[in-house]
C-alpha cells in the first residue's frame, strides 16, 4: 500500500498554499462580516471575496516567503545541535 504523502520536496509549495487558504478565509471574512454584517448575503458574497483573497495571497506567499524566512533567521537563534 502506498502512502498518500508527498515527497519533502513538495513542503515549500504546501505550506504557504494551506496558509494562504486559512489566513484570506479568515481575513476576508472579517472583513466581509465588517463591511455587510450578519445577514443572508453574507454567505453568499464570502466565498467570492475568499477566492479573490486567495488569488493574491499565494502567489504573495510564495515570492515573500524567503525574505521572511531571512528576516526570522536574523531575529531568533538558531537551534541547538
Amino acid at each position: 500500500m502506498s502512502s498518500l504523502r508527498l515527497p519533502p520536496r513538495y513542503a515549500a509549495f504546501v505550506m504557504p498554499f494551506v496558509l494562504s487558504i486559512l489566513m484570506s478565509l479568515i481575513v476576508s471574512g472579517v472583513s466581509t462580516l465588517k463591511s455587510i454584517g450578519i445577514n443572508p448575503t453574507f454567505i453568499t458574497v464570502w466565498p467570492m471575496a475568499w477566492f479573490l483573497s486567495w488569488l493574491v495571497a499565494f502567489p504573495t506567499l510564495l515570492m515573500i516567503l524567503p525574505l521572511v524566512r531571512r528576516i526570522v533567521g536574523l531575529v531568533v537563534q538558531p537551534a541547538p545541535r
